[in-house]
């Protein structure tokens, strides 16, 4: 009889499952694409800067930092008119050395997400 009762049991706990709705799982805004890439190597002291994420972000809310060789952050204008999943700006006068670009978005989901995107500059 105990197997029966667990049985029973086990059938009704998978058949509820089955009736609840499917809710969307909510993720983090993560890059699709960026522009310079994770790695890149730039000639010049200029370029322009896109990245791409995964969803919509709020831009109000969102930031971008370029991180100097020598340690010092400056967070850099972003282009109001981009597309609503994008943040989207341009590098100019960049000295030769290893930079970085810092991001940080909030996503539709509510969550902050944040990363680096590091990338050379030479003369």
């Amino acid at each position: 009889m105990p197997f029966s009762a667990s049985r029973g049991l086990a059938a009704a706990l998978i058949l509820a499952s089955t009736a609840l709705p499917s809710l969307p799982a909510a993720a983090h805004a993560i890059v699709l694409f960026s522009t310079p890439a994770r790695g890149d190597v730039l000639a010049g002291g200029s370029a322009p800067v896109l990245l791409r994420f995964n969803s919509r972000i709020d831009r109000g809310r969102s930031r971008l930092s370029l991180i100097a060789p020598d340690g010092t952050s400056v967070t850099l204008p972003l282009d109001a008119s981009a597309n609503p999943d994008s943040l989207v700006t341009r590098l100019a006068g960049l000295e030769p050395g290893r930079y970085r670009l810092h991001w940080q978005v909030l996503g539709v989901d509510g969550r902050i997400a944040r990363g680096d995107i590091p990338f050379v500059v030479t003369p």
